[in-house]
């Protein structure tokens, strides 16, 4: 039998011998109806997340289109839930799903503290629900307390309603009453092999008066019951099997009520139940002050937001929420392996009956940028603890399979999970090697310290490893094989800093052999990916990539919608040579190589992108896919025809540091960054690249991953360097050598 059967069949047994609990009605039966329809995660758009600054509460939420969206535990990487709303009805005339029926404001009750209120305004003007979201730093619940409020005298009937997805998936999900309030679970396979069980528990500080267990958009749904004539009929205990389960439970209001519903995680019914009750016991005024001291003495030890942001509402508080969601990105089981997002890119186009880990995932690439920012920021503790995971965890000793693909020895995956590569599947190592990441790793290891003789011993064994194969390699786009220069350059400056490293621990042979290396690659790099008969303004300019190391040949590059000469196709991988120390600012390639970034062709190749405001905004390169249809607005990859990438406020970010660098003003570039901000002051992925689409608005954030990890570090790092007057993430190692 399976275990779960067995504790729904005791908890409904004890029910009824026990009869009603006071304050709820008794409902009892299974839902036969199984197993309900696919899945579906949220927006990648998240409006609102936290978690507390304890390593003694692994759960974090997320908040979507108004709703809470993706609550994550044990890990940052393994999502349980789908969606939890309210559906509100007066019992005869509608039925109203609160994120579809109401106007969304979000708000922060204190800047310095990762704390939300979502205020919910239904567009009828019936009623108003106002919510505030913590967690409880002492246990495994989100905790939310919430004012429901009659705004015409109406007697209204108000239910929660969930859609848990738990351990990943919402295939495989069990749900049942257990007297007290609604419990979930489901297994998955998340550790390479091992199954784990995540088990929910929601209570209520009033009370459930009724309540339902049923599959999503069988007849057992609760919100389909409702929607049928307005009245719960179905009020099931249980549901019959594993399927993707919806569960709602009626809560007693009248014009202004408030009460507060605990979501308590644990591998066990009795440890998520323990939790739950607990937080509800504690008192959400308590739990309130304790999360919001934890972050606010978070806030209190980084250097104080600069000048560049003090001054302005909007950056200001873009800044400080850069830094908690950097914070907060940290798994809490595995010090430093932060996530790049806490979301699915367009969840709601993606499949959630498995497990799918979207932006849950640990990339190298990533997490260097999200350190230099932190060191920006004066974190110096979670850079050092990234820098430690990746050689501890993530670093890769011995031929290891990832998808597709052999990882060599000295290697690092294309991302791991939080808790690195021993124990993970090759689908969870992905595919394939970039060998910027390798150098970002040894970068990262020389900026904090980290170069004790046990790491060296690894760093000895990547720098050969990309000494080896470079300078060809997947670039940083993840899309395309070659000769870049981004990923070049940080493979100069990885070998410059291993250098360094070998120097310190008494290995000059090597030390001037990968120099030497560096050296070659950086004399070389023009010839490689200098093209002189480009399409582009004065025709000489660095491409984005080439295969043959011939940037005047007619090789091509290849799209969704053609494939083009790669001497026609720019991003803005070259300034890295620049932020890096392997060029000086002055350079007069790049700045030759700028000016085609600001040029188009048509509306799909326009790299660059100034808004009415002055607001300036990049594309990453010409005949970007990566991004939702224009024709529709459906999300990547399900839109199909007329995809196409959109604007990356990170790539303001980098050419913001190149004006520095230059001397110049980087002032618009950052407040491009804050200015894409979403209601909750996260940066995100991708902003709405135009205005003849009615879906997003022109400049505002699309449905990718918001916040991303990499913008914030970015945001932090210009935010600081302006007031510096210089790159704060320019390797002095480097620029020394090179003179820069």
């Amino acid at each position: 039998m399976n275990r779960w059967k067995a504790v729904l069949a005791c908890a409904g047994a004890s029910l009824l011998l026990a009869g009603a609990v006071p304050g709820t009605a008794l409902a009892s039966g299974t839902a036969t109806d199984c197993c309900g329809g696919g899945a579906s995660w949220a927006t990648g758009n998240k409006s609102a997340l936290g978690t507390s600054t304890t390593t003694a509460s692994p759960v974090w939420f997320t908040v979507a289109n108004g709703v809470t969206s993706e609550v994550f535990y044990p890990r940052a990487d393994v999502p349980n839930m789908q969606d939890r709303q309210f559906v509100v009805t007066d019992g005869a005339t509608f039925v109203d799903l609160e994120r579809d029926a109401t106007n969304h404001v979000v708000t922060m009750p204190d800047e310095k503290a990762l704390q939300y209120t979502v205020t919910n305004t239904a567009k009828s003007g019936k009623y108003r629900i106002t919510t505030d979201y913590v967690t409880d730093p002492a246990r495994a619940t989100l905790v939310t307390n919430t004012r429901f409020q009659s705004l015409d005298g109406g007697s209204y009937r108000l239910y929660l309603l969930a859609n848990p997805s738990m351990a990943g998936g919402g295939a495989n999900d069990n749900a049942w009453w257990d007297g007290s309030g609604l419990m979930a679970s489901g297994t998955e396979t998340l550790f390479g092999g091992a199954a784990t069980t995540v088990v929910s528990a929601m209570r209520v500080s009033t009370g459930f008066t009724a309540h339902d267990n049923g599959y999503s958009g069988a007849g057992s749904d609760c919100l389909t019951d409702l929607r049928a004539d307005r009245t719960l009929n179905n009020q099931f205990d249980n549901v019959s099997g594993t399927g993707n389960v919806v569960q709602c439970g009626q809560i007693p209001v009248g014009t202004d009520t408030t009460f507060t519903v605990a979501l308590g995680y644990g591998d066990t019914a009795a440890a998520a139940s323990s939790a739950a009750s607990g937080s509800l016991s504690s008192g959400f005024s308590a739990l309130s002050t304790s999360y919001r001291s934890g972050w606010n003495s978070y806030v209190g030890g980084l250097k104080p937001a600069p000048a560049s942001v003090s001054g302005d509402t909007q950056r200001r508080r873009a800044y400080y929420v850069a830094a908690m969601a950097l914070k907060s990105a940290e798994d809490k089981q595995h010090p430093g392996a932060s996530v790049a997002g806490l979301a699915t890119p367009w969840g709601d186009y993606t499949n959630g009956d498995q497990l799918n880990d979207g932006y849950h995932r640990v990339w190298g690439r990533d997490l260097y940028q999200q350190a230099t920012g932190l060191l920006a920021a004066g974190d110096s503790a979670q850079a050092k603890r990234m820098a430690q995971f990746l050689w501890n965890s993530q670093w890769i000793g011995s031929p290891t399979a990832g998808d597709g693909v052999t990882y060599p020895a000295g290697s690092f995956p294309r991302y791991s999970p939080v808790f690195g590569v021993a124990g993970a599947s090759a689908q969870q190592l992905g595919c394939c090697e970039q060998l910027d990441q390798d150098a970002d790793a040894i970068l990262l290891a020389w900026l904090t310290g980290v170069t004790d003789a046990s790491t060296y011993a690894k760093v000895k064994t990547t720098a050969n490893h990309i000494v080896a194969t470079g300078p060809d390699t997947t670039e940083r786009w993840e899309e395309q094989y070659g000769k870049s220069p981004s990923s070049i350059a940080a493979e100069i400056a990885g070998l410059v800093a291993a250098g360094a490293i070998a120097r310190a621990n008494g290995d000059t042979a090597s030390a001037t052999s990968w120099e030497s290396t560096a050296d070659s690659w950086r004399n070389s790099l023009a010839g490689w990916t200098v093209t002189t008969s480009g399409y582009w303004g004065g025709h000489t300019y660095y491409e984005r990539l080439d295969r043959s190391g011939n940037p005047n040949d007619t090789g091509t590059i290849c799209f969704d919608e053609g494939c083009f000469y790669e001497h026609d196709v720019t991003d803005f991988g070259f300034l890295d040579l620049v932020r890096l120390g392997i060029r000086p600012a002055g350079d007069a390639t790049i700045a030759n190589s700028v000016a085609p970034t600001a040029a188009a062709s048509d509306g799909n190749s326009t790299v660059q992108v100034t808004l009415p405001n002055g607001d300036i905004y990049f594309h990453r390169y010409a005949h970007d896919n990566y991004g939702e249809s224009t024709a529709n607005c459906t999300g990547w990859p399900a839109g199909g025809a007329q995809r196409f990438g959109r604007l990356w406020p990170v790539l303001s970010g980098e050419r913001g540091q190149y004006e520095l660098a230059n001397g110049r003003s980087a002032a618009v570039y950052l407040k491009s960054m804050a200015d894409s901000a979403n209601d909750g002051y996260f940066v995100p992925e991708q902003v709405w690249d135009r205005a003849d689409a009615g879906c997003f608005g022109l400049g505002r954030p699309t449905g990718s991953a918001g916040p991303l990890m990499w913008a914030e570090g970015q945001y932090l790092r210009l935010a600081q360097s302006m007031d510096a007057g210089h790159n704060l993430d320019t390797p002095s190692i480097v620029k020394a050598r090179y003179g820069t």
